[in-house]
């Protein structure tokens, strides 16, 4: 991209460019550490993964205050324009992936004396993993401005929400079967959900992407296949 003829200007879109990165790099660390408390049933990484949320609120508040004012002063067009707003978008986007594995650390906070089912555990990792795939690689293709590296994340989107609805039933089978994992079960259903969120606004960011390139909204249906909202589990099945 050629640089400007007032250079502040560049600096101004490199230091957005700079903060997104900083931003990321907290979202990813706070989810891959929010599941690893869950999977070691580990309180104080859960409570320091909670408390890095402050940093990732005050960089999304900086951004935002930061594209307004650039906007004010320079009234980019085209691109340019693109490029603020995207950074406003994503930077909403990575916040709410903070908030959503500071959920999950809550969630282990609160289940410490409950002696955890490692099978259901693990399925929530598993989850976990392909979001922080996911995360990274979209990451990388903002960095990058590869649009299509982009699309390959939008693409993916669908096999969180396939390992959530078979998980989402074997909970409610554990629930069903004795209610005495009531409790723990349903604390590790909302575990699931956040991952399958941080999932949904990777997908969110990846739009992203699209938008900062082309111009354009993405077309297209996301290959959601989030069917737990209809899922029954029928007693003895």
């Amino acid at each position: 991209m050629p640089g400007h003829i007032v250079s502040s200007y560049d600096t101004d879109l490199e230091n957005l460019r700079r903060s997104i990165s900083e931003m990321g790099g907290i979202a990813e660390k706070m989810t891959g550490e929010a599941t690893l408390a869950l999977v070691r049933q580990d309180g104080t990484l859960a409570q320091a993964v909670i408390a890095a949320d402050k940093r990732l609120d005050t960089l999304q508040r900086e951004i935002e205050e930061r594209s307004v004012l650039l906007i004010a002063r320079r009234q980019p067009m085209a691109v340019d324009l693109r490029e603020t707003i995207s950074a406003i978008r994503i930077s909403g986007d990575l916040e709410r992936i903070g908030d959503l594995a500071k959920n999950v650390a809550k969630r282990v906070v609160a289940i410490a004396d409950h002696a955890p089912a490692q099978k259901i555990v693990l399925g929530v990792r598993h989850m976990s993993d392909l979001a922080e795939a996911q995360l990274k690689d979209v990451l990388d293709a903002y960095a990058s401005r590869d649009t299509k590296a982009a699309h390959d994340v939008w693409a993916r989107d669908g096999e969180i929400d396939a390992l959530y609805n078979s998980l989402f039933r074997e909970l409610l089978t554990y629930m069903m079967e004795d209610p005495r994992n009531i409790s723990f079960c349903t604390h590790l259903l909302f575990c699931a959900k956040n991952v399958e969120r941080i999932g949904d606004h990777t997908t969110n960011i990846a739009e992203t992407i699209h938008y900062l390139d082309t111009g354009e909204i993405f077309a297209g249906d996301r290959p959601k296949n989030d069917a737990s909202n209809y899922a029954t589990v029928e007693p003895g099945a």
